[in-house]
């Protein structure tokens, strides 16, 4: 609130009127593979504490393209400025999603790819060595064909979240959402990282992305900020979720 002083028949009067500050920007969070929105909990009480509205958009994990489509749509509804969030395989979501879209201001990779046009997330994540995700994917096929990747619950800690409770990582783990096998491979449109500003931020423990790859990609990128955030996981969010929390803000403060 800002006082506005007037004179009245020769008196000093305070009044009080809102300041014109522009509103926050909303933030929308993009879950990737193996997960859900609720891996977003504890950034999300963050956020919110902040006064940002924040929407857990979700990912249906069944091809780039199309879930891109869903969260284009979702954005098309926003009528503020948005910060796009996205987690691992969410990274190629957003990616693809804000292509075009002018109301997103800001890109947050959370231990996410962020390819080139034509690369997949398979090939990303062979890149470099250091990934344990592969060997623990379980196949499931797919009544119309293809199949649907899990990660073998005894192998979850390991590959996916090995800085968590053993108790939580097994919670993650019996309630994972499962991607098609034909997302990891299908190729990337254009990336928005190329018109949008970006920020990073990751563990120097990731089992699932190669932490040299999220280097990698972020400085292709041209990353505005890179936060490596020492012993965390891939599910840096729900371990570190104010490391999170505080590069959002960053991009969403960003002019």
């Amino acid at each position: 609130m800002k006082v506005i002083t007037t004179i009245v028949a020769g008196l000093l009067v305070a009044s009080t009127a809102a300041a014109a500050e522009p509103a926050k920007p909303t933030i929308v969070l993009v879950h990737g593979a193996f997960a859900d929105s609720s891996g977003w909990n504890g950034v999300i009480a963050i956020l919110e504490k902040d006064c940002y509205p924040v929407v857990a958009a979700p990912n249906a994990l069944r091809g780039v393209k199309s879930d891109a489509d869903g969260v284009r749509a979702l954005l098309d509804t926003i009528k503020t400025p948005v910060v796009l969030v996205g987690h691992s395989y969410g990274g190629m979501v957003i990616s693809n999603a804000a292509n075009g879209e002018k109301n997103v201001k800001a890109l947050v990779y959370v231990a996410a790819f962020a390819p080139e046009a034509g690369e997949n997330a398979g090939a990303l994540d062979a890149k470099f060595p250091g990934s344990v995700l592969g060997p623990a994917l379980m196949p499931v096929p797919l009544a119309a064909g293809g199949h649907d990747l899990y990660v073998q619950q005894d192998k979850f800690r390991e590959a996916f979240a090995p800085d968590l409770p053993a108790a939580a990582a097994k919670l993650e783990s019996v309630t994972q959402r499962p991607i098609t096998d034909s997302a990891f491979g299908e190729a990337a449109g254009e990336p928005a990282w190329k018109t949008i500003p970006s920020w990073f931020v990751y563990g120097d423990h990731d089992t699932a992305i190669p932490p040299k790859a999220l280097a990698f990609m972020a400085e292709r990128a041209g990353a505005r900020d890179i936060e490596v955030v020492k012993g965390a996981s891939h599910v840096v969010m729900v371990s570190h979720p104010k490391a999170v929390a505080k590069i959002i803000e960053e991009a969403a403060s960003a002019h």
